[in-house]
């Protein structure tokens, strides 16, 4: 019957009926490896939409800021501390500049992580075709490492992003408690 079909496919045929599975609970031990990556491609999905978020915010924050930085420099009226505001403003469009740099770079650690889990699971799967022939059972293992490292590196980015977002908030906070303690005790506007 097999001599009918053409030698390529007769190839794969024979790959796949003489796979290195020979009983259900064989087939079902290569079925959870395949998967077990899918909780690390999870927790990559994850830290992707909640670092978007991150990324989205800073980018609210610095339309912000543009409109406060045009009212300062373009505004009629009498704003306190008008120098002062457009320092802070200038700085923090900065660190907002390192922190979307950051949550770009982590970004794509996150999406390298997520694929590399993804071959992690297709290697895992090959492994059951190849058997024991090229003894290259280390390649799985190496993609998980690999996608952990660079989820490490990520998460890692965005420890340094909330530092300096925390940092900027306490700058404006400090910011804001001048210009309060000056107002109060009617200190002249600059």
């Amino acid at each position: 019957m097999l001599s009918a079909v053409p030698c390529s496919l007769r190839t794969i045929i024979r790959l796949l009926f003489n796979l290195n599975i020979s009983s259900l609970d064989a087939a079902l031990r290569v079925l959870s490896a395949m998967i077990t990556p899918a909780l690390l491609i999870s927790a990559s999905g994850t830290f992707i939409l909640s670092t978007s978020n991150r990324l989205g915010r800073v980018v609210d924050r610095v339309r912000i800021l543009s409109d406060r930085i045009e009212e300062v420099i373009h505004g009629e009226i009498d704003i306190e501390m008008r120098a002062e505001r457009q320092d802070m403003y200038i700085h923090q469009m900065a660190q907002l500049s390192t922190r979307s740099h950051l949550l770009q770079r982590s970004l794509t650690f996150f999406y390298f992580a997520s694929g590399m889990f993804v071959l992690t699971s297709v290697a895992i799967g090959a492994m059951a075709f190849i058997g024991d022939q090229l003894h290259i059972h280390w390649i799985p293992v190496l993609l998980g490492i690999v996608g952990a490292l660079a989820l490490l590196v990520g998460c890692l980015m965005l420890v340094r992003e909330a530092r300096l977002a925390v940092r900027s908030l306490e700058q404006e906070m400090q910011f804001l408690s001048t210009l309060v303690k000056r107002h109060n005790q009617g200190i002249p506007r600059v």
